[in-house]
């Protein structure tokens, strides 16, 4: 057991506690050990780091403050394994040996410390501290993204037109959707169309030496006139639906342009307002010029 000396645990006091558990560890010879896997050892020296905290912030002299960290040290020794009566008979006997080095005030304190921290808890670590543990630990290093720094107070809006303009970009994401749905069709019929086609004039050209009497001539371009004339139909049947699709995405968003929408406190210079904002203002303005 190393003997602490009163400039070793002012030392401990003044760093944080990382750094303070670190030289209190170093000041008692400690070995260095793996903190999650060696549970116990990290217990006991957050233990006696916190008997340094208390007897500090109780004002005991520094010399007491190093011979309260031998105290606990030959506590936890002592009572290993033992009942909880004869814990507190151990307790008791020790307060008396440090009687001598401790004013009434102070070794009161202590007894109280003790009581309603290592007695008061005392199955548990027993439990924990005086058996050997089975650990079966898997450690996960996980990378932690902190949130993005916000945007200054004078740069936000309404929460409704924030909102508003949440549906506005909604809906014009739908209708490029909608117009880009009608591109790629376009596409797929014309290259479905051109297979179609290769494959009728194909089978006519498996005989190149054979002339076409007029009967297969017209059958031929009837066909080819229905694969483009299904195509052109298909096509034009997608086209409406996406017209009357657009027309409601359209409407949608004269519908929210023309809702009242709740003033902010401070409307003017505030960089989010969008046109949804101009708008309702423009239409503000109009009707007061029809009103003079």
């Amino acid at each position: 057991m190393a003997l602490l000396t009163p400039q070793g645990v002012k030392k401990v006091f003044q760093f944080q506690k990382p750094e303070g558990r670190e030289h209190l560890r170093r000041l008692l010879n400690w070995e260095e050990f793996d903190e999650v896997r060696d549970s116990r050892r990290s217990i006991l020296l957050d233990t006696l780091y916190e008997s340094i905290i208390f007897a500090v912030g109780k004002g005991f002299p520094w010399v007491e403050v190093a011979k309260v960290v031998k105290f606990t040290e030959e506590l936890f020794k002592e009572t290993k394994g033992c009942s909880i009566t004869e814990a507190v008979t151990i307790l008791g006997n020790k307060l008396r040996d440090y009687q001598e080095q401790f004013n009434t005030t102070h070794l009161l304190a202590l007894c109280d410390y003790f009581h309603n921290t290592f007695i008061r808890h005392y199955k548990l670590y027993q439990y924990v501290l005086g058996q050997e543990q089975e650990v079966n630990l898997t450690v996960n290093h996980l990378e932690v993204c902190a949130p993005p720094q916000p945007l200054p107070l004078a740069k936000g809006m309404d929460k409704d037109i924030w909102q508003l303009e949440q549906q506005m970009a909604e809906l014009r994401m739908a209708e490029v959707q909608k117009r880009t749905n009608v591109l790629l069709l376009k596409e797929a019929l014309h290259l479905e169309q051109e297979h179609k086609l290769q494959k009728t004039f194909s089978e006519v050209s498996e005989q190149p030496s054979r002339v076409l009497k007029r009967e297969e001539l017209e059958k031929l371009i009837d066909e080819v006139i229905h694969i483009q004339t299904e195509c052109l139909k298909e096509l034009l049947q997608y086209e409406i639906q996406i017209t009357f699709d657009i027309l409601d995405l359209k409407l949608q968003k004269t519908l929210n342009l023309n809702a009242p929408i709740p003033s902010p406190l401070s409307i003017t210079g505030q960089p989010g307002q969008d046109e949804s904002l101009k708008f309702y203002k423009t239409n503000k303005g109009k009707k007061a010029k029809a009103k003079k």
